[in-house]
């Protein structure tokens, strides 16, 4: 049957891993989608929600060899680590950072972070001997992509959820190719999170700046 076909293509390639790696994965994808509901929200639990998805998909990444998915989840760990302390800081009782834009020193260090992460992750791939095939560069443009993302996200910069859009549609296509048909369905929903997570926080910043112009 037609319906039986398409969901063979679908997620045929999780016959090969176990009951244990699948109900993994769909609990790291419920806890991501939440997280980026939170941050959706400008809410602080955007990170503990944040830690646990990225620490199950560390576990993941590492029994399936993904070496830059597996430094993304590492680097997201550590930078939601930062993050929860950086929205958390508070003067006066009145939280001090606050969602902005980004200043010309913010993005002298997104570019400074995008080209480290690129060259790395390329080093790395060449070193292991897994630059052989076209989804290797995708695989390291969309490391640098989220690496810059979560940096700004951390920051509370509204200019985050651009660089998530755009790495969530390469990696669409690309977790799907390597066999990870439930992440490659998250990352559809967070495309849809992430437009609405602009307009949201857009709109909190514009409030923002007409408070402070008055």
């Amino acid at each position: 049957m037609i319906t039986d076909q398409i969901f063979n293509f679908l997620f045929g390639q999780y016959s090969q891993y176990s009951f244990y790696e699948i109900t993994l994965e769909l609990f790291a994808m419920i806890f991501g989608v939440v997280s980026v509901v939170f941050a959706r929200a400008n809410n602080i639990l955007v990170y503990p929600t944040g830690i646990i998805s990225t620490g199950i998909y560390v576990y993941l990444l590492f029994n399936w060899g993904l070496i830059g998915d597996l430094i993304i989840n590492i680097y997201f760990f550590l930078m939601s680590i930062y993050g929860w302390f950086f929205w958390q800081q508070k003067k006066l009782n009145k939280h001090i950072n606050i969602i902005s834009s980004s200043d010309n020193s913010t993005i002298n260090i997104v570019v400074v972070i995008f080209l480290i992460s690129f060259i790395s992750v390329f080093l790395i791939y060449k070193f292991f001997n897994m630059w052989n095939n076209s989804f290797s560069m995708f695989d390291t443009l969309t490391t640098s992509i989220f690496f810059s993302a979560m940096f700004l996200m951390a920051k509370r910069k509204i200019e985050h959820w651009s660089f998530w859009i755009i790495g969530n549609f390469i990696s669409i296509p690309l977790y799907f190719y390597k066999g990870a048909t439930i992440t490659s369905i998250q990352y559809i929903i967070f495309i849809f999170l992430a437009i609405s997570g602009f307009l949201k926080w857009r709109k909190i910043l514009n409030k923002t700046n007409q408070n402070v112009l008055k």
